[in-house]
């Protein structure tokens, strides 16, 4: 591992891993009925207690870094915010048994730039929020950018079984530094880091991509066109969250394609940041629909880029042609 952010990843391994701690406990008393309810209130639970978590720590050990991230303390504060506060309290209590409310709510809004700057964090506290609504995937996501670039990443993954074989134990973090490679972890306690690493695969027609869950999300059309256009007969993977960039990395898909569902939309950083790091690190390559590699120098927005193409590398120049063909570029 390379020794430039050595420290940055650490403390970004043990933000993620507090953070996935509060997730899971949340994820665990999900009643059954929760999305036939529409009722958000566990998800937004988790959402803030996540952000305090990780936000508490990038501030002790980083106290002049930014933090762009979701959420904001604003609604918690207010009168009818109150039973809300009290259950996102409860739960960070539970796993920082210091924490007031105060603390609570200061440690959200540490997470409140939303400028760029040369040097600054970006988070996703739950990133796939319907995935953990149903007991699915979903990831908590931090990145460290410096001048533009994404230098230090940690993704968690709480439910993603920890090799593809079924039956395996789930959970997990998957680590990228810059020049450094990627890297998997235990999600809890102490274990050696595994390398990860991108497919070899180099013929189109064998490859397997995944997408998101949900339409909105990513254009399902253009992606049946595009596999189309490359021979493809695997039926896509699709699972939520930046899961997706974990198993990319780990050469279990060869391509993850996010592509715009209507003309004008722009990707979050924090959706993307984390795992583009990993995939990179393990050997991909990630661009956007057009081959224009991503540009994090916007502050909270890809402002620059459109959709998002990952794949294992050798993949790269097929995927993005057969977008341009089928209009998608």
């Amino acid at each position: 591992m390379a020794d430039a952010y050595r420290r940055e990843l650490e403390i970004a391994v043990e933000a993620v891993r507090e953070a996935a701690q509060l997730c899971r406990a949340v994820q665990r008393e999900l009643d059954p009925g929760v999305l036939e309810k529409k009722d958000r209130s566990p998800v937004t639970v988790a959402d803030f207690g996540s952000q305090a978590l990780v936000c508490r720590r990038l501030r002790a050990a980083f106290p002049d870094d930014p933090i762009i991230a979701e959420e904001d303390a604003t609604a918690l504060r207010a009168d009818e915010g109150a039973a809300l506060r009290e259950q996102v309290v409860r739960r960070v209590h539970a796993v920082r048994p210091d924490a007031a409310a105060a603390d609570v709510l200061r440690w959200i809004d540490y997470g409140n730039a939303h400028a760029y700057t040369p040097r600054f964090w970006t988070l996703d506290p739950i990133d796939g929020t319907k995935g953990f609504l149903r007991g699915e995937q979903y990831a908590v996501a931090l990145a460290l950018i410096v001048e533009g670039r994404v230098v230090a990443a940690a993704l968690a993954c709480p439910n993603l079984p920890s090799y593809p074989e079924a039956g395996a134990k789930a959970g997990g973090v998957y680590a990228a530094v810059r020049s450094g490679g990627a890297f998997r972890l235990p999600l809890e306690g102490a274990g050696s880091a595994e390398p990860v690493r991108v497919s070899t695969l180099a013929d189109p027609a064998e490859a397997r991509f995944c997408e998101s869950v949900v339409s909105a999300h990513s254009s399902h059309g253009d992606a049946a066109a595009v596999a189309e256009r490359l021979g493809i007969a695997a039926p896509p993977v699709r699972l939520d969250s930046q899961a997706k960039y974990a198993v990319v990395a780990r050469g279990q898909a060869d391509i993850y394609l996010r592509l715009p569902t209507r003309k004008h939309y722009v990707e979050n950083i924090w959706d993307h940041a984390a795992g583009a790091l990993v995939v990179e690190e393990a050997g991909g390559r990630i661009t956007d629909v057009t081959g224009t590699p991503l540009d994090f120098g916007h502050g909270p927005k890809l402002a620059r880029n459109r959709g998002v193409v990952v794949t294992n590398g050798p993949l790269h120049e097929a995927v993005v042609g057969a977008l341009g063909a089928v209009g998608v570029a």
